[in-house]
């Protein structure tokens, strides 16, 4: 069978990565990516730095490592810019953060002493935990819109680059629905202009990427760039976009366990979840509107992946319970923990406890530079709009509207790598050839 390869442009020159938010999570990956290219340490949980990807029958024996099959900007390539409400450079970030040992700061200090973070757009209506001086001003949503895209532009000529992507690493902000004004990009811009309280700030940011033609990613539960007015204007511009909620720690856990326990048709009574985590993000989530954001992130995950309308009998009728705690001393370590009533045959009850003590930056970083690197390559492969085959990595998927999303973490790597197949020319892996008689 012979497959058309897409036409792909390829990775000329710098790409710039802009970071809303240089807390805990954007001063990792930016950390990590240096540490890696100066040969200290390894990218550990990144597809695109360690994956390989399998091409053609199994015994062809083509197993590439995805960095050479695709092509990825390169590491020695990237740039680094962000915005943040404290004027801390990246260096001092990183130091309050804890999540990198001193050793491994100090031997990047210079590198990240220079990364300083641009004035940033926040109001603490929409993240009521957290406040800081080091911010934009300008009379509505407009003008500061106005501002980061100029933000964008200067950093663009300054570091002369060719092309940027932008992943927000902000924090979570109080839970707001679709409205009237996210439904058509007019809309949209006059509620800019009237500093509308139901635009917060993440959607200011996806705005002024997808202006300035910068693929965006959500790294947070925040409606932001899936709403109508914005997924509709990155199509007419040929933008990529996907999102959202990174899928780090319990939720990660779900997308594994719970497609395991539906694959041998084990039954589900209750699935209790409770964090606890001491960083800037749980100080955010202790405030009960931001936390219905991410409640309706982790909660979305087990009906899916289940389909508790077609299994009736073994999953319409569990209770999902999750809560999350801010607990200072743990700091970035977060501990998530998991009880599940499962049943089996003829009913008989069983438990699974599950007690992940995780690192919550240390599994978000690979994440956020795997997006930088995709999110590059489907611009430069012309594709707009949102990237399904992102959803890998987050824990709401974007995808389109008539469509649900979908959770089960091995689907969800399946359909990366065939998209990853159909650009490059390669067929789809389906399992469904002759390989097995031949």
């Amino acid at each position: 069978m012979n497959v058309k390869k897409t036409t792909i442009q390829g990775p000329k020159g710098k790409l710039g990565v802009l970071l809303p938010g240089l807390g805990a999570v954007a001063t990792t990956f930016i950390t990590g990516v240096e540490a890696v290219r100066r040969g200290i340490a390894k990218p550990i949980g990144s597809l695109t730095q360690m994956g390989t990807i399998r091409l053609g029958k199994r015994t062809d024996n083509r197993s590439p490592m995805i960095r050479d099959f695709v092509q990825l900007a390169e590491l020695k390539d990237l740039e680094f810019a962000g915005w943040d409400i404290f004027e801390d450079d990246c260096y001092d970030a990183a130091c309050k953060a804890g999540v990198l040992d001193r050793a491994l700061l100090d031997s990047v200090k210079g590198f990240l002493e220079h990364i300083r973070p641009m004035p940033a757009v926040f109001d603490s209506r929409y993240v009521k935990k957290l406040s800081g001086t080091h911010k934009k001003d300008g009379k509505n949503w407009w003008e500061l819109a106005e501002q980061l895209m100029d933000d964008i532009a200067r950093f663009k000529q300054e570091k002369h680059l060719d092309r940027m992507v932008m992943i927000w690493c902000g924090s979570t902000e109080v839970y707001v629905e679709k409205q009237p004004i996210h439904e058509t990009i007019d809309a949209f811009e006059a509620g800019l202009k009237e500093n509308d309280p139901a635009i917060t700030p993440s959607m200011v940011y996806a705005y002024a990427a997808v202006k300035s033609r910068v693929p965006y990613a959500n790294g947070a539960p925040n409606l932001s760039a899936d709403i109508p007015a914005l997924i509709g204007l990155a199509r007419e511009l040929c933008v990529p976009i996907c999102g959202k909620d990174f899928k780090t720690g319990q939720t990660l856990m779900k997308t594994i366990i719970a497609p395991g326990l539906k694959a041998r048709l084990i039954g589900l009574s209750g699935w209790f979840s409770t964090n606890i985590l001491g960083n800037r993000d749980g100080e955010v989530l202790d405030d009960p509107e931001s936390f219905k954001t991410k409640e309706v992130s982790k909660l979305s995950v087990l009906e899916t992946i289940l389909q508790p309308n077609l299994y009736p009998d073994l999953y319409g009728d569990f209770y999902h319970k999750v809560r999350i705690n801010y607990y200072p001393p743990r700091g970035d370590n977060k501990e998530g923990w998991d009880n599940l009533d499962i049943f089996g045959w003829l009913g008989y009850p069983m438990q699974i406890k599950v007690d992940f003590l995780c690192r919550d930056s240390i599994l978000a970083a690979p994440i956020v530079l795997d997006l930088a690197l995709f999110l590059d390559f489907a611009a430069r492969a012309n594709l707009s709009g949102i990237q399904e085959w992102l959803s890998f990595y987050f824990k709401s998927p974007m995808c389109a509207p008539e469509l649900y999303p979908e959770h089960d973490l091995f689907i969800q790597l399946m359909k990366l790598k065939n998209n990853l197949r159909h650009l490059m020319g390669e067929e789809l892996i389906t399992h469904l050839g002759q390989e097995y008689y031949e």
